[in-house]
């Protein structure tokens, strides 16, 4: 087999994609840290866009082929996190997303809802930071994005973790971005 040979050989490696089946997407993402205390910030004009300063890396599976799953609307179960790099807090959470087409067009609405884990104080907090009450809060995440190209996503999110005060503190942190997502 001659040099001629390489590039065949490093397709059949990869068809079918090793992910193939398991990992439907994966996503990576800029946001704006704690732009707004609240979980559903209805008012827009009090959201802060001065922390441009957290990134994220996402993984959705593909939706398990489960009676369970199809009756709840087929959501792809999700990992990720958000890292702040300035050092306030950061966030690793599991979740269910679910992604509505609208209409026959390349645009989508998304929700996700599960849990977080997060690095910051559960009280006492330094100033410019949060006293989350709970190691582990809810995780709701909404958006909107669009399948730029058959295998790219562009999605602008907004995601929120807070404990609905079930623990004595309850500071809710919200991040606000633009993920960019690549399909398997």
């Amino acid at each position: 087999m001659g040099l001629g040979g390489t590039p065949a050989l490093a397709q059949d490696l990869l068809d079918p994609h090793p992910l193939a089946g398991v990992v439907d997407e994966l996503r990576i993402g800029l946001h704006a840290h704690d732009v707004h205390h609240a979980a559903l910030p209805f008012r827009v004009d009090e959201w802060q866009f001065n922390q441009i300063e957290d990134i994220s890396f996402d993984v959705l599976f593909t939706s398990p082929d489960l009676d369970a799953f199809r009756w709840i609307g087929a959501p792809r179960p999700e990992i990720g996190a958000t890292v702040n790099l300035d050092g306030q807090d950061s966030l690793v959470h599991a979740n269910l997303t679910w992604q509505l087409p609208v209409f026959d067009t390349p645009f989508y609405l998304e929700a996700g809802l599960g849990a977080a884990i997060h690095n910051g104080a559960l009280s006492g907090a330094a100033p410019g930071r949060k006293n989350f009450g709970c190691r582990v809060n809810f995780y709701e995440r909404w958006g909107v994005g669009a399948h730029v190209n058959e295998n790219v996503t562009a999605t602008l999110s907004y995601e929120h973790t807070s404990n609905n005060n079930y623990c004595a503190q309850n500071d809710g942190l919200s991040n606000f971005g633009l993920r960019l997502g690549w399909k398997f």
